[in-house]
């Protein structure tokens, strides 16, 4: 696969992402939250199990379980750092702080390579950085508890980014990607055992809610990043999955009626502006080096 084709997959994912948080907001009117993170996964880990059976038999080995249970335990923690983050600070500062992440992957990277990011990379955190803030309305952010979960949660994310990026030159990125589901379900499960009442989708909504998020954010968009950030680096993955929340708010105005407004249509446009002048090394969408 090439560096082209492998963003354009990551560009896919997380525009499948940025569509999840309609069903999150359906299922979270009446179900608990940690248990939609649990059940999503876990579908989607049946789903793709019937699907690859023969794969995973043959090729499934210990470092695919131990790898697969280290990335998935940081999205656990990602899902309730989220979830419990937004209900300590406003909603804009926590997009805002959650989407933290495309800062500190190269800034991480960095530090474990011992290198220091490129200046593209540093100039396209900059201006994306400024469009996130603008996209979230972020007036002021007050340091509580919700902004410190937030925060917490983007660095797991980042960690999440970086992690696998290291494990699929090792592993079948594939198999990583479906056994990621079998251990983020099983980690959200008991976590939603822990801190709520879990339950099943009962009404139609519900389950819309559910298997929406199962198939396309679960199976789909996380299996795909597995199988993608093999062919790329976590700065060109971090810079994409920025545009997620360029997604979200595409969505929230087709389908919920939600206005981006003039600030929020000038944040879109610099986290734009910022994933292309990062250049220097990412090439989608309007520069190639491949």
């Amino acid at each position: 696969m090439s560096r082209n084709k492998a963003d354009l997959l990551l560009l896919s994912a997380a525009f499948v992402w940025g569509s999840s948080y309609g069903f999150m907001k359906i299922g979270a009117e009446t179900m608990p939250p940690i248990c939609i993170a649990a059940l999503r996964c876990l579908f989607a880990f049946i789903i793709l199990c019937p699907l690859f059976l023969g794969r995973m038999i043959r090729k499934t080995n210990r470092d695919i379980l131990l790898y697969s249970a280290v990335t998935r335990f940081l999205i656990a923690g990602v899902f309730i750092g989220v979830i419990y983050g937004v209900i300590g600070t406003s909603a804009s500062a926590a997009g805002f702080l959650i989407s933290t992440s495309v800062i500190m992957v190269p800034i991480l990277h960095g530090l474990w390579i011992r290198k220091w990011p490129s200046l593209p990379v540093m100039t396209g955190t900059v201006i994306v950085t400024a469009g996130l803030v603008l996209l979230n309305g972020v007036t002021s952010i007050s340091l509580d508890r919700g902004f410190i979960l937030c925060l917490l949660a983007a660095f797991l994310y980042a960690l999440d980014i970086l992690f696998t990026n290291t494990f699929v030159s090792r592993i079948d990125s594939l198999l990583l990607g479906i056994w990621q589901m079998g251990f983020a379900g099983l980690f959200a499960g008991i976590m939603s055992c822990i801190l709520e009442t879990p339950v099943l989708p009962s009404t139609v909504p519900e389950w819309t809610a559910v298997l929406g998020l199962a198939i396309f954010s679960s199976a789909y968009g996380f299996t795909v990043q597995a199988m993608a950030q093999e062919y790329t680096t976590p700065e060109r993955a971090g810079f994409i999955f920025s545009l997620e929340p360029v997604f979200s708010a595409l969505f929230a105005f087709a389908f919920l009626g939600e206005n981006l407004g003039t600030t929020g249509l000038a944040g879109a446009f610099l986290i734009l502006l910022g994933v292309w002048a990062a250049g220097g090394t990412f090439s989608f969408p309007l520069r190639s080096k491949d």
